[in-house]
């Protein structure tokens, strides 16, 4: 009985550990010109997306959902839809934040940090941001798709996102799932779904 336990927590072991992948340099090579090719493609991308909060004192992710639109260069809404009607847009700048009607905004020019946020927040959905300045990078091979973790190098940016991963889907080289791991051990994970690239996006939708 007890080597039946042990074959199978090996068993275990492995297939867990063969859900995770390390690149080798040539294939990190072709992953990054996949990804920077097809980024240089996107002029427009509309996308559903679900949202879990993990909080450690939840036993329970919290659900939102909703869509985002992003348009070339720095054009990016987040607009939350349940359970509440909440969005977000950078733009020229500035953050502005509409809270079911309650609008305001944040001056990206006047924090630092706001700005790397925007830069990393922009470079996630469409795939650029392989800056091994501003990063350090790992990449893995899982069940069919490609995973890069990077871990900022700046202290300070380091005191609020601990690790950022981005899922790629290994065909369209388009990320479909992103990770932001803060400094305690809550994260929020983004899943993006029924995507829509270089369609006609009015500036007008980033409005207010």
């Amino acid at each position: 009985m007890k080597t039946k336990i042990a074959l199978l927590i090996l068993f275990i072991s492995g297939s867990l550990f063969a859900q995770e992948q390390k690149m080798t340099t040539a294939e990190i090579a072709q992953f990054k010109e996949d990804v920077n090719v097809v980024a240089k493609k996107i002029k427009t991308l509309s996308t559903d997306f679900v949202q879990y909060k993990h909080l450690d004192f939840l036993s329970k992710d919290i659900e939102t959902s909703g869509k985002m639109v992003f348009k070339e260069p720095a054009l990016l809404q987040w607009q939350y839809k349940k359970p509440y009607n909440y969005s977000i847009t950078f733009k020229n700048g500035k953050i502005l934040i509409n809270d079911e009607g309650k609008k305001s905004a944040v001056d990206i020019g006047n924090s630092k940090i706001f700005a790397r946020i925007n830069k990393l927040i922009v470079g996630s959905v469409s795939g650029n941001m392989f800056d091994d300045k501003e990063f350090t990078i790992s990449y893995f091979k899982v069940k069919g798709q490609n995973l890069a973790k990077f871990i900022p190098k700046d202290a300070t940016l380091k005191k609020y996102i601990k690790q950022i991963e981005l899922t790629f889907d290994k065909e369209e080289a388009t990320v479909v799932q992103v990770k932001l791991l803060e400094s305690s051990e809550d994260y929020t994970r983004i899943v993006l779904k029924n995507k829509v690239i270089n369609a006609k996006i009015d500036d007008s939708v980033f409005t207010n």
